[in-house]
């Protein structure tokens, strides 16, 4: 990161040992806190064990030892928040870096108020809606410019502006919708048609410098003879591949369901979004809690017949139930925010406000030329 020219400051506020001593010693500068900051290669237990010699934690490794002694720290701080504060200072001393270069203009509240989002979004998640409903109610004006409006209908695709910020957006439709051939496509499944559209978007908002913003709401995508034999891997392939290659900023905001594939190739945890973010309504998982518990339900019961000991539908149905009871518990945001696979769960409402944050945050980092390699044709 120095060799990048990223400046790194470390504040030393407790124990850092043996491997650990290294990292905040290699940052530009460190601070070290009197009392409860330490740092050094072995512990005073340690040393007595290796060397046999007696030493206190201070005099081995505490803030006068490293400030006044050593040199191996550069600022003795009386306290925590003297510490911060003293980042603080140092940081705002700091000459302004070239920006990314994001496009901005003033911002402009949407037309139709964030405050209806939890009005248009069903309780029940196998429900359908528009998906452009809420996003009218996250971008500036309300205003989108739909890419491929009338082509692979099950994901929007759209240009827009967040706070001023100029986004491509990638957000999948909960509406059953009809192909130009007049059949029927399922809201929130990835078809060839819609994998074939977002992919040719994403890379288009990176040749444009644009940040991409995904909002999920993925059942996967389409199976059956048809979709393979119509290649769906090959299409579902090249959204997966231009999504690990972007090097624009990704945000993405699991609104609903993000399961199996789907979650790859909507810029799920794997690849790398700056911010990944759910709403309280969010499901993150293989599956849906319903067709895993049925799969499940099936190996178990076809195990049991093997034995001889298959049991009736009455228990059948009680092992279904149990079983899906606790995937629907794995699914929530909140057992996955727990275990760091989000970043935060948000107020829907709110969701312009933190993708415009991110944005900001990025603008002040830079952006590697896009190169996808070799796309499936």
């Amino acid at each position: 990161m120095s060799s990048m020219g990223v400046p790194q400051i470390a504040a030393i506020m407790g124990s850092c040992v043996a491997g650990g001593a290294y990292l905040p010693i290699m940052s530009d500068e460190a601070l070290i806190v009197e009392g409860s900051g330490s740092i050094f290669l072995a512990g005073p237990y340690l040393v007595k064990a290796a060397i046999g010699e007696d030493v206190d934690l201070e005099t081995l490794g505490g803030a006068r030892t490293h400030c006044e002694i050593s040199g191996v720290t550069d600022y003795k701080m009386p306290d925590d928040k003297t510490c911060l504060d003293t980042i603080r200072k140092l940081v705002s001393k700091m000459g302004q870096q070239d920006k990314a270069g994001f496009d901005r203009i003033k911002s402009a509240l949407p037309k139709l108020s964030p405050s209806e989002i939890p009005g248009i979004f069903p309780e029940n998640p196998t429900k359908p809606y528009d998906m452009l409903e809420i996003l009218k109610r996250i971008v500036d004006v309300s205003d989108l410019i739909q890419y491929k409006a009338d082509y692979g209908k099950s994901i929007i695709c759209a240009y827009a502006r967040i706070d001023g910020w100029a986004v491509g957006i990638v957000a999948n439709q909960r509406l059953v919708v009809k192909n130009a051939a007049g059949e029927m496509q399922f809201g929130g499944v990835i078809y060839s048609d819609s994998a074939d559209k977002a992919t040719r978007f994403i890379m288009n908002c990176n040749q444009k410098k644009i940040p991409l913003i995904f909002l999920h709401d993925v059942t996967g995508f389409m199976v059956g003879k048809r979709s393979e034999h119509g290649g769906i891997i090959k299409d579902g392939a090249k959204m997966v591949n231009a999504v690990a290659n972007s090097t624009v900023p990704k945000f993405t905001i699991i609104i609903g369901n993000s399961f199996g594939a789907g979650n790859y190739a909507m810029c799920g945890k794997a690849y790398d979004p700056r911010w990944i973010l759910a709403w309280p309504s969010a499901k993150i998982a293989v599956m849906g809690g319903t067709q895993a518990a049925k799969v499940l339900t099936q190996i178990q019961v076809s195990t049991l017949r093997k034995k001889g000991a298959a049991p009736d539908p009455a228990g059948e149905q009680k092992l279904f139930e149990d079983i899906k009871a606790k995937y629907d518990e794995q699914t929530s945001p909140y057992y996955a925010a727990a275990r760091l696979w989000v970043d935060a769960i948000i107020d829907p409402r709110r969701t312009r406000e933190f993708i415009s944050a991110g944005i900001e945050m990025s603008n002040n980092g830079i952006v590697e030329k896009f190169n996808p390699g070799i796309l499936q044709t």
